[in-house]
């Protein structure tokens, strides 16, 4: 049911029935086209009956109760046109709802026009990289025909003034529905245990051997889809190998290394709209090659690739932040590239650790620049997701973890 607003104080509550598919379908179609589903009846039935014949009957069987505001009186003057017309009140209002629906078809997912690189990174370990990594690539890729809640608020701030409660508000919005590579860059291969799969054994081909040079086979052939509903085949995954353990010793001798995750990876962007590599706790050359890959293309919008630092609300977050931010700063300026910093994310946050988290917190947001565009509470559910090995998204979609990794997609996606 939609509630009232202040543009429409002069609205009255109408009260009939619709099938649950079709008020469905209308909640969804709403949200996608960014219109209130108050709105959208009324325009529906403003269409109805301006048509100079009856419509294809709807199934309406099973309707269940549905109830909107309409202005003042187009409800009894619709009432009167379903009886001029020979229809039942709830056959008028399917028809009128289809009809919006019929004439608002879905819109398509916006593609971007290079393909966005993000590089999830930070030189300390246990800062949940990965979760992040994965959380975010899941919450661009669920299904754009469906709707997921999403924590909404432009100032994350605010948790520093909670009590531990979240005091962000939440809204159902589509899914993203983009095409989405994870790439596991991590030896440790802790993206790909989790997400159900098995890092790719020694001696065959893996993403190491195609940025040394020397590849086996394609690279799509390593590639497996991550099997759940919610994704829609859009969600994918390279696997980790134990050979990146070697990764830094191989790419001395490579020509041109900053550039060869890059080359190896350059043959398969044009399948996804979304690349999110998740970086092992490391300031070698594997990192030079990611950050690399994350810089700003000719003709690139600033923001649509870059790097994303995930940090927690502790001291120790901040000296490796000093580290890695040191290390991009000097790439920028030895190699003169375009690098932008996507934000930083502040993970495994607990207002009720007290004075060290949330002071922590308050630092962090004070950066500015690069500006803190998440907050990810530090709860069960992302563990239990881990040891039942389950994307996040899809095992507790609805929990305060999942919402605010949706946030955290669309913060960087603006």
């Amino acid at each position: 049911m939609t509630s009232p607003t202040s543009k429409s104080a002069d609205r009255e509550k109408v009260v009939s029935k619709l099938p649950s598919w079709l008020r469905q379908e209308l909640k969804v179609r709403a949200a996608q086209h960014g219109v209130d589903i108050q709105d959208a009846v009324e325009s529906g039935i403003n269409s109805w009956r301006g048509l100079g014949s009856n419509l294809s009957p709807v199934d309406t069987s099973g309707a269940e109760s549905f109830a909107t505001f309409l202005p003042a009186a187009q409800w009894t003057e619709f009432r009167g046109d379903c009886k001029d017309r020979g229809v039942s009140l709830i056959q008028g209002l399917a028809q009128s709802v289809q009809l919006w629906l019929d004439s608002h078809p879905a819109p398509s997912v916006k593609r971007p026009a290079t393909v966005r690189r993000i590089v999830v990174c930070n030189q300390k370990g246990g800062v949940g990289k990965t979760a992040i990594t994965a959380g975010t690539g899941e919450a661009l890729a669920e299904n754009p025909s469906k709707l997921v809640p999403v924590r909404v608020s432009k100032h994350f701030a605010a948790l520093l003034d909670s009590d531990g409660s979240d005091p962000l508000t939440l809204e159902d919005l589509p899914g993203l529905g983009q095409r989405v590579l994870l790439v596991d860059f991590d030896p440790q291969g802790h993206l790909t245990k989790q997400l159900g799969h098995q890092p790719l054994p020694m001696d065959g081909d893996s993403l190491t051997s195609h940025m040394a040079g020397d590849g086996k086979g394609d690279l799509r052939e390593l590639i497996v889809s991550i099997e759940e509903e919610s994704f829609g085949g859009r969600l994918h995954l390279l696997p980790s190998c134990t050979d990146a353990f070697l990764l830094d010793v191989r790419l001395a001798s490579v020509r041109a290394r900053e550039a060869a995750l890059e080359r190896a990876l350059a043959p398969i962007e044009s399948d996804y709209d979304v690349i999110l590599i998740d970086c092992p706790p490391s300031l070698g050359l594997s990192m030079d090659a990611a950050v690399y890959y994350g810089r700003r293309r000719p003709d690139e919008i600033p923001g649509n690739s870059g790097v994303l630092i995930v940090v927690q609300a502790e001291d120790s977050s901040a000296d490796a932040y000093d580290l890695l931010t040191t290390q991009i700063e000097d790439m920028r300026g030895d190699l003169s590239l375009e690098l932008d910093y996507l934000g930083i994310v502040v993970n495994h946050y607990d207002a009720r650790r007290g004075f060290i988290a949330t002071s922590s917190l308050q630092s962090w947001v004070d950066i500015k620049d690069p500006r803190v565009v998440g907050v990810i509470g530090d709860l069960k559910e992302q563990k239990e997701a881990v040891r039942m090995k389950r994307p996040l998204l899809s095992y507790a979609p609805r929990c305060d973890q999942s919402v605010g990794m949706r946030a955290l997609a669309r913060e960087i996606s603006k």
